[in-house]
């Protein structure tokens, strides 16, 4: 492509340090290298760079001999969205789990010990947590990324995870601004719409985002969402209304604010992501998240060139993308000052957890979500695990494991799973005949939002009344079955407490 300015003037270093671009592969590509000992000033991490921790702290080392103070980030929330252990699944519950226990030490420590574990491995900002709330249950893409449907309970507890995280060295970004958490559409897909009013907005979204800005989070993400009551016309990543009028001036908040994804269809579908990440920085925004799907270095040059030449000609003044990027770049100096912060496992853990037992915090904050409704004998003889597994959002991705199978089968050597899906001509049937007489182990993920999830799992329990089900997800249905357990998640932790309180054998 043409480049439109020279590599070296402080407009174009400027236009490189609010990027933060993401790349393929699991090592730092010559491009990227060259651009970040140009001006680029932040990374962005997806579970296709990563394939160990040591790996990872070779990657982000490699990245810091170009640029000591890069901004290293990634969108590591634990639970079912997970780019450290992509391919496990996380150690640590995701924040319904957090929220349905309602212990803000707990929540603190969990986000701690993974702060740590980011920090270890060179990574300095993660772009978590969600502080939505999720009054919507049938809510596509939030859902169990929420700590819950309670404004004041998802404040304290997000305020809490910012602090653990922060402690550990890591800067966390509060998200979705101003909250995601009341839409049936998710702006991966289209362009989601609030219609409640201004009080409602104040009152319940924006609860948790004072507590987080209360707490320090050194950023918050932007939301790719339209809320008429604050401005009919821009969803709010290109709003000034939003980010400058709401955001830092009637909520006070002077620290980084970063975009959500540019090549969503919210914002790429609509405005493109040149013409969006112009309108974001012209509305207040600091930083352009891109990189989950546009992971090459011509998306990196479109966006700069496209900023620099929106200031050339006036239509993104000069003073605006300097006060971004300078933004951008004090928090690459906090975050210089923070290594090292990381605490040893243990510090900071909540009454009544033993001595040192940091480094399982994650799975014992998933034993104590675990609830339980019904009775009935433990599991002792191999079961028959069906899973029934909708389509994955883009923000969980479907390279995740989840489930209680492999736990189970490590229990009871000879148990079987089969995954089902809203394909199957008649699953309820299929699974009877496929278990034959072993115990039947339904196991379900947000149940409420797909109907014929629902009738497989009716089918299953009028068949089988002893059919015991396990809900993985958002536990709005109706209990069902002999013995329901809810995880409140699908990380693989969460499958490691289900598995124990099926079998028994929980410590």
């Amino acid at each position: 492509m043409t480049t439109l300015v020279s590599t070296t003037d402080t407009v174009t270093r400027d236009a490189l340090a609010v990027l933060q671009p993401g790349f393929t592969g699991t090592t730092a590509p010559d491009w990227l290298l060259r651009r970040v000992g140009e001006g680029l000033a932040s990374v962005g991490l997806f579970g296709r760079n990563i394939h160990s921790p040591e790996q990872l702290a070779a990657l982000t080392a490699r990245l810091r001999a170009e640029r000591d103070d890069v901004l290293v980030a990634i969108d590591e929330e634990g639970g079912d969205v997970t780019r450290l252990e992509v391919r496990n699944g996380s150690s640590f519950p995701g924040n319904l789990a957090l929220g349905s226990v309602d212990d803000v030490d707990l929540t603190r420590a969990v986000a701690r010990e993974l702060g740590r574990r980011l920090a270890e491995c060179g990574v300095n900002l993660n772009w978590a947590p969600s502080a939505d709330v999720n009054s919507d249950p049938g809510n596509p893409v939030i859902g169990v990324r929420s700590f819950g449907a309670d404004p004041a309970l998802v404040a304290r507890h997000t305020a809490a995870y910012v602090e653990g995280l922060q402690a550990a060295g890591v800067a966390a970004c509060t998200k979705h601004f101003p909250g995601h958490g009341d839409t049936a559409v998710d702006s991966h897909h289209a362009l989601p719409r609030i219609d409640v009013d201004s009080d409602t907005l104040h009152a319940r979204e924006l609860v948790p985002f004072r507590a987080a800005i209360a707490a320090g989070s050194k950023s918050v993400m932007s939301a790719h969402i339209l809320l008429p009551a604050l401005d009919p016309s821009r969803p709010a990543t290109l709003s000034p209304r939003i980010l400058t009028g709401l955001l830092r001036q009637e909520l006070g908040y002077d620290g980084l604010i970063v975009t959500d994804g540019m090549e969503m269809d919210a914002i790429a579908g609509t405005y493109g992501i040149e013409r969006g990440s112009v309108l974001a920085i012209a509305a207040g925004a600091d930083a352009i998240c891109v990189g989950g799907g546009l992971a090459d270095e011509d998306t990196v040059l479109r966006l700069r060139d496209a900023l620099v030449t929106a200031v050339r000609t006036g239509e993104l003044p000069e003073e605006r993308l300097a006060d971004a990027a300078a933004r951008v770049r004090a928090l690459a100096s906090w975050t210089l000052r923070a290594r090292g912060a990381a605490p040893e496992p243990g510090a900071d853990m909540q009454e009544g957890t033993a001595p040192g037992a940091g480094a399982d915090i994650g799975l014992i904050a998933a034993r104590r979500a675990v609830t339980v409704t019904g009775s009935g004998a433990p599991l002792r003889e191999p079961a028959y695990v069906a899973a029934f597994t909708p389509v994955a959002n883009i923000a969980v991705g479907a390279e995740t494991p989840w489930g209680v199978a492999a736990e189970l089968s490590r229990i009871l050597p000879g148990t079987v799973a089969d995954t089902y899906g809203s394909d199957s001509a008649s699953p309820a049937d299929e699974v009877l005949e496929a278990a034959g007489e072993r115990r039947i182990v339904a196991v379900v993920r947000d149940a409420h939002r797909h109907p014929w999830m629902g009738a497989a799992v009716d089918a299953l329990v009028a068949a089988r009344p002893d059919t015991v089900v396990v809900e993985m997800g958002l536990p709005a249905a109706l209990p069902r079955g002999a013995w329901h357990i809810a995880t409140h998640g699908a990380a693989r932790v969460c499958g490691i407490a289900a598995a124990e309180t099926l079998t028994g054998t929980a410590p």
